[in-house]
């Protein structure tokens, strides 16, 4: 089809796909002119289409009509029935989804077949308010030895083969076709990056749960007229409905389908708008492909994953996100934020609306006290150095909850005459390695690396890879972490029993001083 409109030429089509540096991909990604996101990973095309369609009947008030082609193989994956039950809930007549239902999948016939009753039955119970179209098609249909055969999926014919087929289909071609554009249209809201912004203040000392310091920014936020939140059912714990408060018609509620959560996202950042999608942290985990496709596509989309770590506290470990850390570092063009106190968090929502990429903001259930000004500056890549001094024997690290535990536990090793210098790691991809660095050079890289996670892939993670290569001394580093499987409790007893509270903290310090 490509070809056909003129996009790619005949020789770069034959000669180049599939190859190395081509950018006729296995499946095509957004270096291709018109496609908007990636594709490949089944089950994500019509719901990226209801973002898509929210955008235009609410936020563009544009009449254009999104047309989604899906594969019979991937009506077995839930999120597409996520996505026909929000665009039913949303009304949404300007998207149909085209089903090809030709009964072969990739080992063999699909779940379904060609009972396109129950494709049908099932649609209706979704209360599907787009148009759906089945298509009951026939697999290689006009190459008679490949009709409806099974073990030929994503397989090149050979070349005897190949000939047979294309003259049973009319012989080569130099089909060119032309159509109509549509018109561009003049969306009806129009972005304001520079509009005035009266972000929350916290007084020092204040106590403030990071979760609420969200809501309380990203409300502010409802200034630029481009941000959207996107709620996964959890808007009154996680703060995401202060902006419905003040914003209703730019707050679209997802439910409790998280692969739809940020599948909207990714829509509505096609159409250029600033989406925060927003849930409990755990919970991204349910739509981690989502996340690395919206990675590969290279869009910009804002997550925001509250009740993290042991600290939640009684909910117990279904709840307790300890993998966030490690997953949304793995994704492509990630930055993940982890704010220890309300200031930080205000200045670092408003700095993820203008970041690319996916930017993940981890917020705390606790209140903790508020230990930076409103005016301090929390740039991506940065840091917070505290209590530092020449003769500190041992550093420190934390971020969110354990950078309140590690302040307390230099408190009491101050008593007992050992120095240290607490450094509050908030950004952790992309880390500050200059200042840990200057941290070893310091302590004699004597280093307790402190993280409510488990830790692979973490916080301690991503110190150590920092310092890897780096031109310091031999590193003597403790890592505590979340080991094993926690249980209800809380707050206090969790930290404690993970082994990540401020007298583990000061005892792993300890040891190091006099090493």
């Amino acid at each position: 089809m490509f070809r056909a409109v003129g996009v790619v030429e005949e020789e770069e089509l034959i000669t180049t796909y599939r190859q190395l540096g081509s950018r006729l991909e296995g499946h095509p990604t957004p270096v291709l002119p018109w496609v908007d996101v990636a594709t490949g990973s089944l089950g994500q095309g019509l719901p990226v289409a209801v973002g898509v369609c929210l955008a235009g009947r609410y936020l563009d008030k544009l009449p254009y009509h999104v047309w989604v082609l899906c594969g019979d193989s991937e009506t077995a994956e839930g999120s597409i029935w996520e996505a026909l039950d929000k665009a039913s809930y949303y009304k949404l007549g300007n998207l149909t989804a085209l089903i090809d239902i030709n009964r072969l999948g990739q080992r063999g016939p699909t779940e379904l077949e060609w009972d396109l009753e129950r494709y049908a039955a099932r649609v209706k119970a979704f209360g599907a308010r787009p148009s759906v179209v089945l298509a009951r098609t026939i697999k290689a249909k006009g190459v008679p030895e490949l009709e409806d055969k099974n073990g030929w999926h994503g397989k090149a014919l050979p070349p005897e083969m190949a000939e047979r087929a294309i003259a049973a289909l009319g012989g080569p071609s130099d089909l060119q076709v032309t159509t109509t554009r549509p018109g561009p249209g003049m969306p009806a809201i129009t972005a304001d990056p520079t509009a005035r912004l009266t972000l929350p203040t916290y007084a020092l000392g204040d106590e403030v749960a990071t979760r609420a310091a969200f809501g309380a920014a990203v409300t502010a936020l409802a200034a630029r007229p481009e941000v959207v939140v996107v709620d996964g059912e959890v808007g009154n714990s996680t703060h995401a409905e202060d902006f419905a408060a003040v914003c209703p018609e730019r707050y679209f509620e997802m439910f409790i389908a998280e692969q739809q959560l940020v599948a909207t996202a990714v829509g509505l950042a096609v159409r250029g708008y600033v989406p925060f999608a927003v849930t409990f942290a755990v919970f991204f985990s349910r739509a981690y492909d989502f996340i690395r496709m919206a990675g590969i596509s290279e869009v910009n989309i804002r997550l925001v994953g509250s009740h993290a770590g042991v600290e939640i506290g009684a909910d117990g470990p279904s709840q307790m996100a300890l993998e966030d850390l490690a997953a949304l570092r793995a994704v492509h063009g990630s930055v993940v934020l982890y704010p220890a106190d309300a200031s930080a968090t205000a200045q670092l929502v408003t700095t993820m609306a203008d970041t690319t990429g996916i930017v993940y903001l981890r917020t705390t259930r606790g209140a903790y006290p508020v230990i930076y000004p409103p005016e301090e500056a929390f740039p991506i890549g940065g840091s917070k150095v505290h209590r530092a001094g020449p003769d500190d024997q041992v550093a420190l690290i934390g971020a969110g909850v354990t950078l309140h535990e590690c302040l307390a536990a230099a408190d009491e090793l101050a008593t007992s005459g050992i120095s240290v210098r607490v450094i509050d790691a908030y950004s952790i991809k992309p880390i500050d390695r200059d200042t840990l660095i200057a941290a070893c050079q310091v302590t004699g890289s004597r280093l307790v690396v402190v993280e409510d996670h488990y830790p692979e892939g973490g916080l301690g993670s991503a110190v150590l890879e920092a310092l890897a290569g780096a031109s310091v001394p031999s590193l003597q580093v403790a890592h505590l972490a979340v080991q094993g499987l926690p249980t209800s409790g809380t707050a206090a007893q969790l930290l404690d029993a993970a082994g990540i509270s401020t007298r583990h903290i000061v005892a792993a310090a300890r040891r190091l001083a006099v090493s």
